[in-house]
């Protein structure tokens, strides 16, 4: 009996020793899950957390391109949207549940905030998204209106008492009341070309530079195999020196290695715009108002254009300003025309660019824009890039006009009387080129100002 009876003792205890046992390993056990469901989840958010970064890099690239297309005039276009608080915003996903979300802050520089989102682990209602935000500020890298004129291909600057020097119309000591100032003027009027020397259709050379009879404050160069032609009347060099009618460069201002890089110009916008209609004002009629800061979009191009707001008005298929006719803007307003026609003449009265400052005229040529022809009986106060485009100065008579701004394009021939005056202020003003100087990552969930 006893000893049955410590049996049934015995297995009473090793029963419960076993089923502590048991409940140890199945607590462990547990507890290993845990961790392990704790690490993996951890692992999944910081995987989440790590893929958030590029999502939101990919909105600061968005940004920036938007920047080097339209500046900070026309941010409207490409589907962006302007924010109460006068942010430009978009939204675009980077697959089928991750996306960005971008404001461009319309301000001198731009400043770009960036939020990318991606899909947390387990995601809840309250907490669907792993979020991390860059706050980026920009600074204006230059671009190709560093000079009085850039051409891919040769320059030909013939004519009659053609002159080339520059000034800055926002600087006192080098303008007068923002205008070109003869007493003011600097020699920054650099030209350059990427050309090399040619021979023409009946074996004459063909230089890459034709500089003539020019006067010329400021550098000149030529791509590596190119010549600078300079007769008997012209002169290269620093004020002094061409003041002085010094023939010839000036030792140290010519170049040979001109490798000047011109992207094309792409369309403005992909949709929402205006069609301009007609107005008469006092005896004046108008075949065309811009008076909207808008896009608007014309086939063709011609009549008398008046511009009261700060307009981007894209061409497509013909620019025909005629006698009688002209481009005018006036006093506050801008225009931005974007050529993607053949050819555009602009004659009669020209641009009439009311304020005088060359920002406020800024032509741009499409890749299919490859003839400009400047032959209006006015000076013209503008800007033009047009990298594929071969620009024609000509006035007629032998009255003097002012050039005023800078030229990008694929070669230039000058027939008139034209002194042209390279305004510096243009380099920033009409560049859409913008770095990045500060780079922050900041609190994804704080608003937006």
């Amino acid at each position: 009996m006893k000893t049955r009876s410590l049996s049934r003792h015995q297995d009473a205890s090793t029963i419960f020793l076993t089923l502590v046992i048991a409940g140890v390993v199945g607590l462990t056990l547990a507890a290993y899950l845990s961790w392990a469901n704790s690490q993996n989840t951890l692992a999944m958010r910081s995987q989440r957390w790590n893929a958030a970064l590029p999502v939101a890099e990919a909105g600061l690239e968005e940004a920036l391109t938007q920047l080097h297309y339209n500046g900070v005039t026309n941010l409207s276009a490409n589907g962006w949207t302007v924010l109460t608080n006068s942010l430009y915003y978009k939204r675009n996903y980077v697959d089928g549940s991750s996306y960005y979300e971008v404001t461009i802050k319309n301000v001198d520089p731009p400043v770009i905030v960036s939020t990318g989102c991606v899909p947390a682990p387990l995601g809840s209602a309250t907490t669907p998204y792993v979020k991390r935000r860059i706050q980026v500020n920009t600074t204006a890298s230059g671009s190709s209106l560093g000079a009085a004129i850039i051409a891919k291909e040769q320059i030909f600057l013939s004519g009659n008492n053609v002159t080339i020097d520059s000034f800055d119309s926002t600087d006192p000591l080098h303008s007068t009341l923002g205008k070109y100032d003869p007493l003011k003027a600097k020699a920054q009027g650099d030209v350059l070309t990427n050309a090399g020397d040619g021979v023409t259709s009946n074996g004459k050379p063909l230089y890459a530079l034709e500089v003539g009879d020019a006067d010329i404050k400021g550098h000149v160069a030529t791509g590596p195999s190119g010549t600078v032609d300079v007769t008997a009347g012209g002169t290269v060099g620093d004020s002094a020196w061409v003041t002085a009618a010094t023939p010839g460069i000036e030792p140290g201002w010519a170049s040979h290695d001109a490798n000047v890089a011109v992207d094309d110009v792409q369309p403005p916008f992909s949709g929402g715009y205006f069609t301009p209609s007609g107005i008469t004002i006092g005896k004046v009629k108008y075949t065309y108002n811009l008076d909207q800061s808008a896009n608007y979009k014309l086939s063709i191009l011609s009549g008398k254009l008046l511009v009261t707001g700060n307009a981007t008005l894209w061409v497509t298929d013909d620019v025909n300003i005629g006698t009688g006719d002209f481009i005018q803007i006036a006093p506050g307003a801008s225009l931005r025309l974007y050529v993607s026609a053949p050819s555009a003449v602009i004659g009669g009265q020209g641009i009439v660019n009311t304020d005088g400052y060359a920002k406020n005229f800024q032509y741009y040529g499409l890749p299919t824009n490859t003839s400009i022809d400047y032959k209006g009986n006015a000076s013209f106060v503008g800007t033009i890039k047009a990298p594929q485009a071969t620009l024609k100065l000509g006035g007629g008579g032998t009255s003097d006009y002012d050039f005023i701004g800078s030229a990008v394009v694929r070669a230039l021939t000058m027939n008139g009387h034209f002194h042209i005056h390279y305004d510096e202020a243009v380099l920033n003003a009409q560049s859409h080129e913008y770095g990045v100087s500060a780079w922050n990552e900041v609190d994804p969930n704080a608003p937006l100002n």
